[in-house]
């Protein structure tokens, strides 16, 4: 079963979408869709379409799934829940706190209009979250860490650029080396948010813009950065471009737990990335989950999911026997 895709938005993680479609042989991109003068966005697929966004309602028999690559600060809390009323859907909304409220916003529309909408796509939510889940269910006695970074968080990023003055910026999440070492060793550290991770930003200006006052909106930002020791640099755009044009990122989500009456037994769970590019890697996260929502909907489901609903098998286009035969 091919499944036609849409992508909304045409930024890095869209650009990394169009790129995992292209590996895919069972999904083929039906166009992308652009808030923008689509005559000004030119994609790497031959024989693809650029879109306005003003379309996408007359296209509800082209597309199977629309994957939504806007940022989690504004676009998706309202295009995710707006689409989910036309299309099965999937986005990588990424702010932790608000998750349950965006999944219910999202479930509203899935649910009436008979279409399924997959949230919190990605690897931190996404592929992370699915470790905890199995690491806290096979050890039940123990603690969970998450490390992420050293990388570009593009959520944060982008979270920073939406303040008034900034023309561009890059944010760094960088696990303390201290704590992660602690953690490895099974000793069960108790660490606070500010203890585990530090956050650099590097910032473009606008000219004649206060910095005093972005720095200190963004070291303020609920969600974000208020947990968090955060140093803001300022630099050129020149400078921005030269030393951080590239998007990597990882992390690792660590349980050590332990086991017997006697808790003599100490086990550690670890799952790991090292990510070169973490756009073209959600990108291909997305993807997997598209093939997921199209067949999920051709069941009859519907409403919203999380990646804890997926079971794996429909991410994969492998049979049921082939994954028997090669991946058990």
């Amino acid at each position: 079963m091919s499944t036609r895709i849409g992508i909304l938005g045409y930024g890095n993680l869209g650009r990394g979408v169009e790129k995992a479609i292209a590996l895919n042989e069972d999904q083929e991109l039906v166009g992308v869709f652009t808030r923008r003068d689509p005559a000004t966005v030119k994609i790497a697929t031959e024989g693809v379409k650029v879109y306005h966004t003003d379309v996408l309602a007359s296209m509800t028999d082209d597309i199977d799934v629309l994957i939504i690559c806007g940022g989690s600060a504004t676009d998706l809390p309202e295009m995710t829940p707006g689409y989910a009323a036309l299309f099965n859907v999937i986005d990588s909304f990424d702010t932790h706190a608000r998750i349950p409220e965006h999944f219910a916003n999202v479930d509203a529309a899935a649910q009436k209009a008979g279409k399924v909408g997959i949230i919190s796509v990605g690897w931190d939510p996404g592929m992370f979250s699915v470790s905890r889940l199995y690491a806290r269910s096979i050890l039940p006695c123990g603690q969970d860490y998450t490390f992420w970074g050293r990388g570009v968080s593009q959520g944060h990023s982008d979270a920073i650029r939406r303040i008034p003055g900034v023309l561009d910026a890059r944010q760094y999440t960088v696990p303390v080396p201290e704590a992660l070492e602690a953690v490895r060793s099974g000793s069960n550290p108790e660490l606070t948010t500010r203890q585990k991770h530090t956050r650099e930003c590097y910032v473009v200006a606008a000219e004649g813009a206060d910095k005093a006052k972005i720095e200190e909106a963004i070291v303020t930002m609920p969600n974000y950065f208020s947990d968090y020791d955060t140093t803001v640099h300022f630099i050129s755009q020149e400078e921005l471009n030269r030393d951080h044009a590239g998007l990597p990122h990882g992390g690792s989500v660590i349980r050590t737990g332990t086991t017997g009456p006697d808790a003599k037994n100490t086990h550690v769970i670890e799952y790991s990335l090292k990510l070169d590019s973490n756009p073209e890697f959600t990108g291909s996260v997305l993807a997997a989950f598209a093939r997921a929502a199209h067949r999920l909907n051709q069941e009859g489901a519907k409403g919203a999911k999380t990646i804890f609903d997926i079971a794996p098998s429909y991410l994969s286009p492998l049979s049921a026997d082939e994954l028997r035969a090669h991946c058990l």
